[in-house]
């Protein structure tokens, strides 16, 4: 990613708006830098039997800071040839990844990040059927890990406690109700990431969720990508950039995201008809409710390209239109933080700060 791209989406925060989307839009594709990959073959230890583990000494000893010799005339292709190495023998003791946890539920399909201990994506499907439907309440439902995913590398219930951070749908709950299971299935923490409360998760991050919903009045199928990113940070003090961000826990293992992202796909219901596509980034920070979401939009190569993902490659450019050309991009204000207060148990005091989701 080139330091013009970073710019304009770290840019995209509270305090940065339209002058921001405009920049983007004006991005060209960065020059390609040709690199030249250098193959060190090591002839100084024999080859152990066939089906024998490679001796951890081995492995990580440190005896000789010598290169080892070249073998003469020798390239990967013939050495790979003739059997010298085999870089696929690794993969008998196992395939180091990265992996991603797919859960495939009711309401949600989502991809879940082992080293971050947050979901990469969760795509969901709203209707206004399924918005109709009231078969769920979230007064029955409990946040829960997901024994899913591998022991080490889950996100657990205490990782958030006393951390000042919220358990923050991606799905919301307030999109689910349709069925309690559904609804219950939003609280696994493969769907939460930590969300800032005050002026964020209860305030214009609910906002924005009830805008998306609010787009079924418009169009018959809305689908919705959410996920955080991890954005960089020019420092006033060098004036380079720099990723930074929180981790919650003890030990440490939940990142705070810096930002989080939606991309929007409103379908005008017709086979092979036109796609209203939205894509916005907004801050993991306290937000103003006056605020424009359209401030916040971006286009979508730059949400793929700060997030190494890809949304809308099958969607022909024909069949596309933007969101916010083809109907009004704005929120409606409404109190959810004091509605949320209802929902509170008793036994939640005892985590500091509130960790309500962020939703009805």
């Amino acid at each position: 990613m080139s330091k013009a791209t970073i710019a304009v989406i770290a840019a995209v925060s509270a305090g940065a708006g339209a002058a921001a989307t405009a920049a983007m839009y004006s991005l060209r594709s960065e020059k390609k830098i040709e690199t030249t990959t250098t193959t060190v073959l090591s002839t100084t230890s024999a080859k152990p039997p066939a089906g024998a583990p490679v001796p951890v000494s081995q492995v990580f000893s440190q005896t000789s800071t010598a290169p080892p010799a070249p073998v003469p005339g020798a390239t990967t292709a013939a050495l790979a040839a003739k059997g010298i190495v085999d870089p696929a023998g690794l993969f008998e003791y196992g395939f180091p990844g990265p992996v991603s946890d797919i859960a495939t539920r009711q309401a949600l399909i989502s991809s879940f990040d082992r080293r971050l201990r947050n979901p990469q994506w969760v795509a969901e499907h709203i209707t206004p059927a399924s918005l109709a439907m009231r078969d769920g309440d979230r007064k029955n439902s409990a946040f829960v890990e997901d024994v899913a995913v591998p022991d080490k590398f889950r996100a657990r219930l205490k990782d958030y406690y006393r951390s000042g951070y919220d358990r923050g749908h991606q799905v919301p709950a307030a999109d689910a109700k349709w069925s309690q299971k559904a609804m219950d299935e939003t609280f696994f923490l493969t769907n939460m990431c930590p969300q800032v409360g005050e002026g964020f998760n209860r305030d214009y991050w609910a906002h924005f969720e009830d805008f998306c919903r609010r787009l079924t009045l418009t169009y018959p199928s809305v689908r919705v990508v959410t996920g955080p990113l991890y954005l960089p940070r020019r420092d006033p003090a060098d004036n380079k950039w720099y990723v930074k961000y929180e981790v919650i826990g003890n030990p440490p293992n939940v990142a705070v995201p810096t930002h989080f992202y939606k991309v929007i796909f409103a379908e005008d219901g017709s086979p092979g008809g036109k796609v209203a596509l939205g894509a916005f980034v907004l801050p993991n920070a306290p937000i103003p409710n006056e605020k424009p979401i359209t401030d916040f939009e971006v286009p979508v190569e730059a949400v793929e390209r700060a997030s190494g993902l890809e949304f809308a490659t099958k969607l022909p450019v024909q069949r596309r239109k933007r969101l916010c050309a083809d109907t009004t991009c704005a929120l409606v204000i409404r109190d959810y933080a004091d509605r949320q207060k209802a929902f509170g148990k008793p036994n939640q005091g005892k985590l500091g700060p509130p960790v309500r989701s962020n939703s009805e």
